[in-house]
């Protein structure tokens, strides 16, 4: 296993793997058994660094989630498991009621709902610290100030380590940052947005962003990491749900002339280096200059093992130029 460091202060920064496992589907979707092996693959790999958010999976029920945190804290008391493992949750989009969504009807990001589902998160989970707790989707209800302080204010009280955001615009993000810096306070330092070597149609809209994509990694934000070198972005994702392999899976922003080129160097450079296509992407944002760590999640420990193999899979200079090149 490889590893990253994830955050600036000495205090709340941590040494990461550098493949990310994300358990959204564990305990809904993905049986015990099955999550348990995989995650004990994962640790025996070395792995460190498990997602989860405390409104996973709602809608497979249409209930309001937790059942992700739930499995993770029964894995952690079974297991033995402590600070070692580094679980990052999020809060701001589980449904204030069951058969609702984050887009009518989210929790939000006041501050008192980011103490309160703080603390339940911890308790699911069965830990005393949060490691990296996300803002993971926008509230424009609540001004920003009121969400960097209350966020800030578990920092310093020391159940939430490092601080992460999710789903944002780049503006949005730029500006609770230069508040919390401005007042001396904790700020983001982790983005979680998807992100893949096939790039979207970021001007689609749909119900939360009505005016384009803002959970995709575009070049604004892809530029802010290029000149902020303390921030670190999250890639979930990062293999498309599978339409690498399965191209009936591909989603309907990607369906653009760019994407043929994309593919076919992909393809190229799988067959250079006796890869799966799924392997030069995780690879790709591994080893590449931006500070990049894949999220992918798995519903198997076949799958994983997969994964797991593209951390030792070293791609050219000449290979770099041409999967960035392409367009």
């Amino acid at each position: 296993m490889k590893y990253r460091t994830i955050g600036t202060d000495p205090t709340t920064r941590r040494e990461v793997s550098v493949l990310a496992l994300g358990a959204m589907l564990f305990g809904s979707r993905t049986d015990e058994e099955t999550a348990f092996a995989v995650l004990d693959r994962y640790v025996e790999a070395g792995g460190n660094f498990i997602d989860t958010s405390d409104n996973y999976a709602f809608w497979i029920d249409g209930g309001q989630g937790g059942q992700s945190e739930e499995l993770l804290g029964r894995w952690r008391r079974s297991r033995g498991i402590g600070a070692e493992i580094v679980i990052a949750t999020k809060l701001g989009a589980r449904p204030l009621a069951p058969g609702t969504s984050y887009v009518d009807n989210a929790e939000g990001l006041s501050a008192k709902v980011i103490r309160e589902a703080a603390e339940r998160s911890r308790e699911r989970l069965g830990v005393d610290k949060l490691d990296l707790l996300y803002a993971h989707v926008e509230d424009h209800a609540v001004p920003l100030r009121e969400t960097v302080e209350g966020f800030a204010e578990l920092v310093a009280e020391g159940t939430v380590g490092l601080l992460g955001v999710s789903n944002h615009a780049v503006w949005r993000v730029e500006r609770a940052r230069s508040i919390a810096a401005a007042a001396g306070l904790p700020g983001y330092e982790v983005f979680q947005y998807a992100h893949s070597h096939l790039r979207p149609r970021y001007d689609v809209p749909d119900d939360l962003f009505p005016d384009g994509s803002l959970g995709h990694a575009g070049p604004d934000l892809l530029g802010y990491l290029r000149e902020e070198p303390g921030l670190t972005l999250v890639a979930y994702s990062p293999l498309l749900k599978g339409a690498y392999t399965h191209p009936e899976r591909l989603p309907a922003d990607f369906d653009h002339p760019g994407t043929p080129a994309r593919l076919q160097v992909l393809r190229e450079v799988a067959r250079e280096t006796g890869a799966t296509v799924n392997q030069v992407v995780l690879a790709w944002q591994i080893g590449g200059t931006l500070p990049i760590i894949p999220l992918a999640g798995v519903s198997s420990v076949a799958q994983l093992e997969e994964n797991l193999a593209a951390i030792d899979l070293e791609l050219t200079e000449e290979q770099r130029a041409r999967l960035d090149g392409a367009h």
